[in-house]
């Protein structure tokens, strides 16, 4: 792994959570767009050495409305980088690391992902992510 990829941050609503973002800290949005299969917005931002992704549940059967319900908003994941993310999943996995994927499966920005149990990792939730280009 090389790396952190993004900070995830779970939120109400984009829509409420994007000034603060954009307008005081004066960080860039660079797009918005739907994940189906996770039932979310994603909102991306760029900051000089990280990006954002604000995590808006689209519906009630989303993950990360599960989430909110129990926590409140904000940090959902932290997402690694990755070049080569089959094996790094056969390499946690070897390593008796939980995963929540055993393949990886479609994210946001035409990432592949997997996530890795919190269980596994000191209660913190990790996405691995590998991205065809930056």
């Amino acid at each position: 792994m090389k790396g952190i990829d993004h900070i995830g941050i779970a939120v109400q609503s984009l829509e409420q959570a994007l000034p603060f973002y954009v307008d005081i800290l004066q960080f860039k949005h660079v797009h918005t767009e739907e994940v189906e299969s996770e039932r979310v917005r994603v909102a991306f931002i760029q900051t000089d050495n990280c990006k954002i992704e604000l995590l808006e549940p689209m519906d009630e059967s989303s993950p990360v409305y599960t989430f909110l319900q129990k926590r409140g908003e904000g940090v959902h994941h932290i997402a690694l980088e990755t070049e080569k993310i089959e094996a790094d999943i056969d390499s946690l996995t070897e390593k008796a690391v939980r995963l929540i994927n055993q393949q990886p499966k479609q994210g946001a920005g035409g990432a592949r992902v997997a996530f890795l149990h919190p269980k596994s990792a000191n209660g913190v939730l990790y996405e691995l992510c590998e991205r065809q280009s930056k």
